[in-house]
């Protein structure tokens, strides 16, 4: 069992995003807010990865790996370069930043204070509560980010998910070869919490409130007691935040880890109260 996630890595022919990204990035100490051909470059990756015709990373259907695509990750790196500081005033609010704000939300609706930026694709039919959605980001159709939700650089969020307010999905832009945070389809993340460095909720999973998922979290099945693959949330399945614990020369301390609680039949949709009902049996809710 791996201690951190994994992926595969591609920056070839396979990539939307132009190959002149990669010459940039060989002399990118060399470039600067002046130099207008490398910037013209970089504004066309982020167009691909704003519109949703390139995306960072995606689930390999074959191998169900997670695929990332290191040529778009550089075009966001380099833009923090080239692109000047500028300050947009919207009403009484002021940004001063590099990267402007999205401008294009088709069939999205977008709550007076939800913040994307330029960069990220959020897919038509999402609702945007007042939340972030952070450059290379991406946003499955039919999928709700509730108030004070955050979804980090680079994340991979399905259709028909639904983060909770107050999630946190972190991002990753640096090293390379780093995995995003990988929500899929049909998932339900509770409220407050937290999905970080490479964690993957798998289709269908749902998490209570206030789990902590990292890419090295130990996961446990309730019923068997068995060991699941670190950092991720089995498909189909109810988790919910526990300890466990672990000895150590100063004493035995209880170490947070994730508790498969029920499998789910594929496609299985609980219902709203029961969902929450089985949440605060084991001392969580939605």
């Amino acid at each position: 069992m791996t201690d951190a996630p994994t992926a595969v890595t591609t920056t070839g022919t396979t990539s939307p995003i132009p190959s002149a990204v990669d010459e940039l990035w060989d002399r990118r100490g060399d470039l600067s807010t002046g130099d207008s051909e490398a910037l013209t470059v970089v504004v066309q990756a982020l167009d691909l990865l704003d519109s949703g015709k390139a995306r960072v990373a995606w689930v390999d259907p074959g191998s169900d790996e997670v695929v990332v695509d290191e040529r778009a990750r550089r075009a966001i790196l380099l833009s923090f370069t080239l692109f000047p500081m500028r300050e947009t005033v919207v009403g009484p609010f002021r940004q001063h930043d590099r990267v402007p704000l999205k401008s294009a939300f088709p069939g999205v609706r977008l709550v007076p204070g939800a913040i994307a930026r330029y960069g990220c694709h959020v897919a038509p039919g999402t609702v945007l509560m007042p939340s972030f959605v952070n450059i290379g980001a991406r946003v499955g159709a039919g999928t709700l980010v509730d108030t004070w939700a955050t979804v980090g650089s680079c994340a991979q969020v399905g259709e028909n998910v639904h983060l909770s307010g107050g999630v946190g999905l972190g991002g990753v832009l640096e090293p390379e070869g780093a995995v995003p945070v990988v929500v899929e389809d049909d998932a339900f993340v509770g409220s407050r919490s937290i999905v970080v460095e490479g964690a993957r909720v798998r289709r269908g999973a749902k998490l209570g409130a206030g789990v902590l998922l990292t890419g090295t979290s130990h996961v446990f099945d309730a019923e068997t007691g068995q060991e699941l693959p670190r950092g991720e949330a089995p498909s189909w399945s109810v988790c919910v935040n526990a300890t466990r614990p672990r000895s150590f020369p100063g004493g035995e301390f209880a170490m947070s880890c994730l508790l498969v609680i029920k499998r789910l039949a594929p496609g299985e949709r609980h219902d709203k109260l029961l969902l929450n009902s089985l949440f605060r049996e084991h001392g969580s809710a939605a």
